[in-house]
């Protein structure tokens, strides 16, 4: 069953590759062949596009072989230069129609407009890069209250802090997830909930910086995401509980305030994982309820929205989910659309509300653009009879 999980692996990275080759030959055509006007101006140009674009698909294919540590200047070089490759393309195919009609009657040399068109490009991709990495230095405080039909009054105000997509690696680290923690526990929320993504990487090299996780205030719970089948999920299933996080893997726990009501809170494994090759791994809700009461409300996280249409099959009262980064860098990121519900924010399918995420982090390019981070903060009330 491993066998699966390295299938995908590779056939991710050989898509990356693709994508990488294709986007490198255009920005080459564009930016050096329709500009440069001499040979030896092309061929160093073309040594230059080469050797980002190698040093980006470096960034990608030498993580699962060499340490963090080893590859954060790597990550920085090659996944920034990959956001501003994919902006200036994205001006450059926008401008394709109004070039080819204006060249042959504004331009007579051919060679004017390209230039001025690549030069917008690279200050319209290098402005948008640069406030992408300011936006995902910082996540943003995000505070919701939503009301849930069967809500205990005597729970009204229940908070529950959502962390999501963290993706501690080569960026990402230590001193990061402890300004999220510290955030964290200066609220006082009555409970945490860790909707995978937590990491990218073994127990081994990034469990010094999760362990931070110990200093969480309120008791903290934790589900699988689709990274963490690439980083040894069981592995980190039995690293959290020392350091005091419950992972819940298709299974609920009865929470509350000391003496009072309580609910059921039901986590389950990522969709992913039944074809992960983690032994026993395998998102599988009905095991989750199985004999619930159902007068009680339940809340379940569960990485990727898409499951909300099984939660709704099931009378679930809230799921909580992460996993879409809002879209991380938009307008690329409406892609996500194509699996996903819903990119961010509190939606409804029947009576089971969805609310989703943008998450902590990022995964590859240190950049947000249009999808700002978040820290959550979920409040819960009782809703009111109409």
């Amino acid at each position: 069953m491993r066998a699966a999980g390295h299938d995908r692996s590779v056939t991710f990275l050989l898509a990356v590759v693709a994508v990488v080759v294709l986007l490198h030959v255009y920005l080459y055509w564009r930016l050096v062949h329709g500009v440069a006007g001499g040979r030896k101006w092309r061929l160093a140009g073309a040594v230059v596009v080469a050797l980002l674009g190698a040093g980006t698909l470096a960034a990608f294919g030498l993580r699962a072989a060499l340490s963090a540590d080893q590859t954060r200047t790597l990550s920085w070089v090659g996944y920034l230069w990959l956001v501003l490759a994919l902006y200036v393309a994205t001006v450059l195919a926008v401008a394709e129609v109004p070039r080819a009609v204006l060249r042959r009657r504004v331009d007579p040399s051919r060679r004017r407009l390209p230039r001025v068109i690549a030069g917008a490009a690279v200050l319209v991709g290098a402005g948008t890069t640069g406030y992408g990495i300011t936006q995902a230095a910082s996540p943003q405080l995000v505070r919701r209250e939503i009301p849930l039909d069967r809500w205990h009054p005597a729970l009204d105000g229940f908070t529950i802090a959502v962390l999501s997509d963290v993706h501690i690696g080569a960026i990402n680290g230590r001193p990061f997830l402890a300004d999220v923690v510290d955030r964290v526990n200066a609220e006082r929320t009555d409970l945490v909930a860790i909707v995978g993504d937590l990491v990218d990487g073994s127990v081994d090299e990034l469990g010094p910086a999760a362990s931070v996780l110990g200093t969480l205030r309120s008791p903290a719970y934790f589900v699988t995401g689709n990274h963490e089948y690439f980083s040894g999920a069981e592995q980190w299933c039995e690293f959290l509980p020392t350091i005091g996080v419950r992972v819940l893997r298709n299974e609920r726990v009865a929470v509350g305030r000391p003496g009072g009501p309580t609910f059921d809170l039901a986590g389950i494994d990522d969709r992913t994982a039944a074809r992960s090759g983690e032994p026993g791994h395998g998102a599988n809700l009905d095991a989750a309820l199985a004999g619930r009461d159902q007068s009680r409300p339940v809340v379940l996280l569960a990485h990727q929205p898409v499951m909300v249409d099984q939660a709704a099959r099931r009378d679930v009262d809230l799921q909580i989910s992460g996993h879409t980064h809002g879209g991380q860098i938009l307008p690329l990121g409406y892609v996500v659309l194509l699996d996903q519900p819903v990119l961010a924010g509190l939606t409804r399918v029947g009576r089971t509300w969805l609310y989703v995420t943008r998450g902590v982090g990022f995964w590859g390019p240190p950049v947000r653009v249009g999808a700002p981070p978040e820290i959550t903060l979920l409040t819960l009330r009782a809703a009111r009879p109409a």
